[in-house]
This record gives structure tokens, sequence and C-alpha cells, in this order.
């Protein structure tokens, strides 16, 4: 399929089941190791076409196309430079995630089983305006410590292998900070997995192969 129908199809996903609103956050992905597409400024991302992304070379910076890019492509860009394995990255404010985002209250992966896969590696960046070069660097600077950034007062963005596995990356942080809040809005003690447990879980269990986080100084 098509880079850019696959970020079509994922932000009409996001809209439709509450991992983002209106022209909030932003996506892209690798067309291939040299090049991205990422959604042009201003787009909404239930109503994406195939003219709504704007092409880069990763390693310059060298755009095509007519249209303005997203203001945080500096993000993206700096991930991408700084993560070989990804090939999709998320950028968006889902309601519970970005409550945390808001608060000091940790996000904890030792739940179940898609916690303790997904959320293995999360990383916090403190507030700067959106678009910002602060804010770009702050980003890149996290990015080979985690596949998980939370930006203080402002959302997260989360990356991956592919645009279906950085979906369930997003989704799962979501579930996760709503069922914290759940919990403690109810009395309800979460009972976390024990840690040899979870070590167990990722290295021997075979749910998939554990993500080890690959940046340039791996190769």
């Amino acid at each position: 399929m098509d880079t850019r129908q696959q970020l079509i199809n994922t932000g009409h996903y996001l809209i439709s089941n509450h991992l983002a609103w209106g022209t909030s956050g932003n996506i892209s992905a690798r067309i291939d190791k040299n090049r991205m597409a990422i959604t042009a400024s201003g787009t909404n991302m239930a109503n994406l076409s195939m003219e709504d992304f704007v092409e880069f070379e990763i390693e310059t910076g060298e755009t095509k196309g007519k249209r303005k890019a997203s203001k945080e492509t500096p993000m993206h860009l700096g991930i991408y430079r700084e993560r070989e394995d990804v090939s999709a990255i998320l950028h968006s404010s889902p309601f519970y995630t970005t409550l945390f985002a808001c608060s000091n209250e940790p996000i904890f992966s030792e739940l179940f089983i898609e916690t303790m896969y997904y959320l293995e590696n999360i990383a916090y960046v403190e507030y700067f305006h959106p678009g910002s070069q602060e804010l770009a660097d702050a980003v890149t600077k996290q990015a080979p410590n985690a596949n998980i950034i939370m930006m203080r007062n402002h959302g997260v963005v989360v990356f991956d292998d592919s645009v279906s596995e950085a979906q369930m990356r997003l989704e799962t942080l979501e579930m996760a900070c709503r069922m914290i809040l759940k919990a403690k809005e109810s009395g309800v003690q979460l009972r976390k997995i024990p840690e040899k447990t979870v070590k167990s879980f990722l290295e021997d269990a075979f749910y998939k192969p554990r993500k080890r986080l690959v940046g340039k100084s791996s190769n």
C-alpha cells in the first residue's frame, strides 16, 4: 500500500477512535530510507487526501511540493535521523494521554500484555512551544532512549517500524492512561506484574520479538 494511503487510513482511524481531534497533531512515514512524507500544515486527519502530504529528504531537509508542511516537521526529521529503525511517527493529543502529560502522574507498563510490550520505554520532555526548534531538539535528544515521548502540557509522539505498530503503540498508551485514571477514581488498587515476570515476558514469551532501540550509534 502507498505510504500516503497508509497515513490517510491511520488519520481516519485516529479521529474515529478519539486518538486525535481536529487539526491537532501530525503524522509521517518513511517513503524509503532517505525520504519521508508528513501531513501538511492545517490538515484535519478526518479528511486527509493524497494531496495533504509534503515530501522531505530526511538528511538535508529539502522539500518537494507546494503545500506548507506541518510546523512539527523538524521534530519528525530529528527522530528519523536518530532512529534508523523508525518508519512511522504519530504526534497527537488524545484525552487521557494528554491529561497525564499535564500532570506528574506516572505511567507504568506492568499491567497487561500489550502495556508490557508497547510501553516498555517512555521518555519525557519539558514544555516548549509547538513547532519550536527547542521542542525539536528536546525530542530528538530523547529519541534514542524511547519509542514514546511524552511532551509536558502538550501531548505525545510515538514511533515504530511501521504505521500499524505506531498506531497500536498510541492506542495502548491511551488505554493504559485511561485505566490508571479510572482505577484511581474508583479506588481500585491496580496489581502490577512483578519485574521478573515482565523480563521473562519480554525475553522469552514469544508474544512478539522484543523491539530494541536502534540509533545511529548502534551500527
